[in-house]
């Protein structure tokens, strides 16, 4: 069980979307810089996002893709861009073993209805509220470690 790289970068661009449509559209050549996806993986990805309405896409100069709303959960982004996450064998048929269920079967679905219950409970816009945590976090350690440099200056100073 895998999810492959349709999902995970159609995620992170809708993710990197939300994050930087504040200026307007967001180009593809725009996350391609800044997520190193290659453009004609992204197009593919976005025809089947646009076809599920999870993205709006604006034409001509300035142009690009918009997220409409940020309240998508990320199994519906993932199964948009035709990716399913299946843990067993049968791809949930339940035909695993002479037509008929194999002894883990019960197993194997129990996980996935767990991965799917998870991935629904998930927004974009609690991954950007996450992201902008971090970079908060991460911020107010570069202003604390800053602030003690220029205090340890100027006890240096005071000492010589």
């Amino acid at each position: 069980m895998k999810l492959s790289t349709k999902g995970r970068y159609a995620v992170t661009a809708l993710l990197d979307i939300l994050l930087n449509q504040k200026n307007g559209c967001v180009p593809l050549s725009d996350i391609v810089n800044r997520q190193n996806i290659s453009l004609s993986y992204l197009e593919q990805l976005f025809s089947k996002l646009k076809k599920a309405e999870l993205v709006k896409s604006i034409r001509g100069p300035g142009g690009g893709y918009v997220v409409p709303q940020d309240q998508i959960n990320i199994l519906t982004i993932i199964c948009a861009v035709d990716e399913k996450i299946e843990a067993t064998n049968c791809q949930g048929e339940g035909n695993c073993h002479n037509d008929a269920n194999c002894l883990t079967h019960k197993l194997w679905t129990g996980l996935n209805r767990t991965i799917d219950r998870y991935l629904s409970g998930i927004t974009l816009i609690s991954l950007v509220a996450d992201y902008e945590d971090v970079k908060k976090i991460k911020k107010n350690k570069f202003e604390i470690e800053k602030q003690r440099k220029v205090q340890q200056k100027s006890l240096n100073s005071l000492v010589f």
